[in-house]
C-alpha cells in the first residue's frame, strides 16, 4: 500500500552536486520518520540520514556530514537529499525508507517499514 519512488540520480564528477527526491504515497506521510540509505555492490546497506517528523535535528552519517543535507516537504509527501562535494566513494544505489516508529537513533535498516526501488549515483574521479 505504501510506495516510495526515488529520482535524481546520475553520473557526475568528483566535486559536483546532485539532489535526490523521494515521493511517498499510501499513508499519512507527516507521521513517518524518513531515512536515506545507500548500498554499493558487495556491501551492506549503509545509513546516510534520518529525518524526523518535524524535519529538525536530522541525523547524518559521519561520512556525509557537512556535505549532504536532507529535508522533507510534508505538503508534497516528499523528502530530498542534497549532495554536495561528491566523492567517488559516494557511488552507490541510494534508497529512501519510511518508518512508523521514531526512536533516538534510526540508523538501522531493520527499523524502517517501507523502501523505494533505489536510484543510482555514480561519481567519477
Amino acid at each position: 500500500q505504501v510506495q516510495l519512488v526515488e529520482s535524481g540520480g546520475g553520473l557526475v564528477q568528483a566535486g559536483d552536486s546532485l539532489r535526490l527526491s523521494c515521493a511517498a504515497s499510501g499513508r499519512t506521510f507527516s507521521t513517518w520518520t524518513m531515512g536515506w540509505f545507500r548500498q554499493a555492490p558487495g556491501k551492506d546497506r549503509e545509513f546516510v540520514a534520518a529525518i524526523p517528523v518535524s524535519g529538525l535535528s536530522i541525523n547524518y552519517a559521519d561520512s556525509v556530514k557537512g556535505r549532504f543535507t536532507a529535508s522533507r516537504n510534508n505538503a508534497k509527501n516528499t523528502i530530498y537529499l542534497q549532495m554536495n562535494s561528491l566523492k567517488p566513494e559516494d557511488t552507490a544505489v541510494y534508497y529512501c525508507a519510511s518508518a512508523l516508529r521514531s526512536l533516538q537513533r534510526m540508523v538501522r535498516p531493520g527499523l524502517y517499514d517501507y523502501w523505494g526501488q533505489g536510484t543510482q549515483v555514480t561519481v567519477s574521479s
